[in-house]
């Protein structure tokens, strides 16, 4: 099982923070949660704040925080009544987790309409080469966020934190912080605080703090069209739609957000990251044609058991009720259609531009891994740089929050081999070690 893999010291707690590096936690109340009086209060709270899940009212409050009016191209509007329709199609989705989509849709909004406004004041930006980034796509759960913030020690490539990626754009009428501090990041530093407080296990799954390297769905989302949207909702209507269309134009529009974020501060060259690109091989490769792809594999069920109980554990305050069998019956059949894609398409990407990379040979030697990454970047692995990479691994060890111990048969009732099974298709392409048993 997979408790067997982990060592140190168990925590019979739930939802208690571990801080000891390698201590072993047990969520033991996935499928009946025992909401903490912090827990419960804010559902509480969130009860008595109406939201309206109307594309108009997201783009009024959009326009009324920021003082803008041009979203640019009106398509999105097509996409984002989807969004909100779909969000209103879940019937489980409690008054905490209408309220945080709702202040997505308008965040995403509110970042487009700066996002334009700056394009317009300088177009020039339009003009910017975004020049042989280095981009991570692999499953959730395999790697990929480590060899992300990894590889953004390097001071020499641009990437993207999570303070900034929240809100890409400054707003032109903030002043800054006494401090110096970007507002941005203060206003992020709060929520992570208050994030934290709330469920406090969530950085044992995925750290988020404000400095933390994130991927750059965010900027997706500005456009309306990613995947984002599944993992905070069960929203399939907004699933087959999304398959089904051609993402092209919007990584396009993606491209035009990293060339104002570059515009805005250097450096000129890129490493980003997202699971979505596993699926979406050909328009990211149309979108950056000269790119250095890494692609993470991990054993599938390995992968499901974290992030099944990673959202699990968040749906104690999203939803009205936990269902833990129902978020593990759309997340396999999620990941199996995500993977068929990557296999479909991984050969349009020339062996020059690309590397696949084994979870369990990451995990052996991860600057073994940036080296290879480097030179089929053709990017010098400097003294400067290795000593920065070595710096980032002394300070963030593996573990370093506590280790969430998953089980797939306990907490959700599904034989891992089982499940493998599903997956012999991507064990047949890629050179993967099965890991729970």
């Amino acid at each position: 099982m997979a408790a067997a893999r982990h060592r140190g010291p168990r925590s019979e707690n739930r939802d208690v923070p571990v801080n000891e590096p390698g201590a072993d936690v047990r969520i033991r109340d996935l499928a009946a949660p025992q909401l903490t009086a912090f827990q419960k209060l804010a559902r509480a709270g969130a009860e008595q704040i109406p939201v309206s899940l109307d594309t108009e009212s997201v783009l009024a409050e959009a326009v009324e925080r920021t003082g803008l009016s041009n979203f640019g191209a009106d398509d999105f509007r097509a996409r984002l009544a989807l969004w909100l329709q779909s969000l209103e199609e879940d019937a489980g989705l409690g008054a905490v987790g209408r309220i945080g989509a709702y202040r997505d849709c308008v965040r995403y909004a509110a970042n487009r309409l700066r996002l334009e406004d700056l394009l317009v004041r300088h177009p020039e930006i339009l003009d910017v080469e975004v020049r042989r980034p280095i981009i991570i796509a692999g499953l959730p759960r395999s790697g990929t966020t480590h060899l992300l913030n990894l590889i953004a020690a390097d001071a020499r490539l641009r990437s993207l934190p999570y303070w900034e990626s929240l809100e890409p754009i400054p707003d032109p009428r903030a002043a800054p912080a006494a401090s110096g501090e970007d507002p941005r990041r203060a206003r992020c530093q709060k929520g992570y605080e208050q994030s934290d407080a709330l469920m406090p296990l969530l950085k044992n799954m995925h750290e988020m703090a404000p400095d933390h390297v994130h991927e750059e769905i965010e900027l997706q989302a500005l456009d309306f069209s990613c995947y984002e949207l599944e993992w905070i909702a069960t929203v399939p209507r907004w699933r087959d739609y999304y398959l089904e269309h051609d993402q092209t134009p919007h990584y396009a529009y993606l491209r035009k957000a990293l060339q104002a974020l570059q515009w805005l501060r250097g450096p000129d060259r890129w490493v980003l990251k997202s699971p979505q690109h596993m699926e979406q091989l050909g328009p990211l490769l149309s979108t950056f044609p000269d790119a250095t792809i890494v692609l993470t594999h991990r054993d599938p069920v390995s992968v499901i058991a974290s992030a099944i109980t990673m959202l699990t554990y968040g749906d104690r305050l999203r939803r009205t009720k936990v269902d833990p069998p129902a978020v593990a019956e759309y997340w396999c059949d999620r990941i199996e259609t995500l993977l068929r894609a990557c296999v479909r398409d991984r050969d349009r990407i020339p062996a020059t531009q690309s590397l696949d990379v084994p979870f369990h040979e990451f995990m052996a030697d991860d600057l073994g891994t940036v080296e290879r990454t480097y030179a089929l970047a053709q990017l010098e692995l400097t003294d400067d740089a290795r000593h920065s990479l070595e710096g980032f691994l002394r300070e963030n060890p593996r573990g370093k929050h506590g280790r969430i111990l998953y089980d797939l048969e306990r907490d959700f009732g599904i034989d891992p081999n089982a499940l493998r099974k599903r997956f012999d298709f991507y064990f047949e392409r890629f050179p993967i070690r099965a890991e729970i048993r």
